[in-house]
């Protein structure tokens, strides 16, 4: 439908809005742009003062090591492909195989089995079969554009990353679990009481959301680490050593859900509020109790609001480097403090490019989680926008 010639923003509003838009996208994605070019270069190319030779990287060509067009033709092809694969064809497939109908699990499932089909096919499949293609055409096959995969390799395999990963995975996974958890049966709770106190007690507790984790990780951190000495009394009795909260992982789940919990009611409150009351009505004249009509009536529709809280809560966890970096050893370390560890020594131009690997490392789940979940995240958001 055709907007409303009153409606219609002037030719020079379009333009400028248009513009303004496409230079603020730039801006915002070119560090990203600039530090995974930079992963895929030799130190020397990494750190050239001409932006050119961090581009076409020479030193990294000279090397032996790069792609020729036909690599790169096919190359964007195949991710062009996979990706709309991804948005398009997933989220249906899930809706249709998620077993016993649980949406959560089928979510989870499927984003594993993407990021496992994305490294397969990519480093796995792909570069055999173009090594093949390039030899068949010769001079055509010759490298133009310097590519190594060798920090992936030092971070991924000899420094052991993915035990950050792995770690990330249980403290994320923790976080979103509970906080959904506990978020969706207060938020619900909160949502139908008809008392002002609810308000307050929301109000009070996005005060304590607000206050900076420096301050929350202050008051912990002394419990953390003497709770083996208060800890002891009680296991006296069952005739045990005292375990220590610090550098545990579940520890650590509790505090960034007691930090983020606050956020997460406030969010799921307000899109239980846009439910209509009649839906648990119709549910309770059906003869469901309260919480049969929450599960059965009221969460199916609210599974958009569910998403988009979540990846909220998913990003606190994920990129979290304060609560994590104090509270957990070295042996349980996330992915976010893990990268300082490669400028906490005699830091080497080949460390720091390392680093950027690392960190390019961090942002590929982040987008392809935006990009399977891109239209619940849509349609989460703009329910809880109005009160229906």
């Amino acid at each position: 439908m055709s907007t409303p010639r009153a409606l219609r923003q002037p030719l020079a509003l379009r333009i400028g809005s248009g513009a303004f838009i496409a230079f603020w996208c730039l801006i915002a994605a070119f560090p990203i742009f600039w530090i995974m070019v930079m992963s895929f270069k030799v130190p020397l190319d990494a750190f050239a003062d001409k932006p050119t030779s961090v581009i076409f990287g020479p030193e990294t060509l000279a090397g032996g090591q790069g792609l020729s067009v036909p690599d790169i033709v096919i190359g964007l092809i195949v991710l062009f492909f996979f990706m709309r694969g991804v948005v398009r064809w997933l989220p249906a497939k899930v809706q249709q195989y998620a077993p016993g109908g649980q949406l959560w699990f089928g979510w989870i499932l499927a984003a594993i089995l993407t990021g496992l089909a994305f490294v397969l096919l990519f480093f796995g499949v792909l570069p055999p079969v173009m090594q093949g293609v390039n030899g068949l055409l010769g001079s055509l096959g010759e490298p133009v554009l310097g590519l190594t995969t060798e920090h992936y390799y030092a971070v991924w395999v000899e420094n052991e990353f993915y035990r950050n990963f792995l770690n990330s995975l249980l403290v994320t996974a923790g976080v979103v679990l509970l906080s959904l958890t506990v978020g969706t049966l207060a938020g619900y709770g909160l949502a139908r009481s008809g008392s002002n106190l609810a308000f307050w007690l929301l109000i009070l507790a996005l005060i304590f959301r607000a206050l900076p984790h420096s301050v929350l990780v202050a008051g912990y951190l002394p419990v953390f680490i003497t709770s083996s000495e208060w800890l002891q009394p009680v296991f006296d009795v069952f005739g045990a050593s005292a375990p220590t909260l610090y550098g545990q992982p579940w520890a650590v789940i509790a505090v960034l859900v007691a930090i983020n919990q606050p956020f997460t009611i406030w969010m799921l409150r307000s899109f239980f509020q846009s439910i209509p009351t009649e839906l648990d009505e119709a549910a309770r004249v059906d003869g469901c109790t309260h919480f049969e009509a929450f599960r059965r009536v009221i969460m199916p529709v609210m599974w958009p609001g569910v998403i988009t809280t979540g990846l909220f809560s998913f990003l606190l966890a994920y990129n979290d480097f304060l609560v994590t970096s104090l509270l957990l050893d070295a042996q349980n370390q996330t992915m976010v403090p893990a990268i300082t560890g490669y400028f906490n020594r005699e830091t080497s131009t080949t460390d720091q490019v390392e680093a950027v690997a690392a960190a390019v490392s961090i942002t590929a789940p982040l987008l392809l989680l935006v990009m399977v979940f891109q239209k619940q995240i849509v349609s989460g958001l703009t329910a809880g926008a109005v009160k229906g």
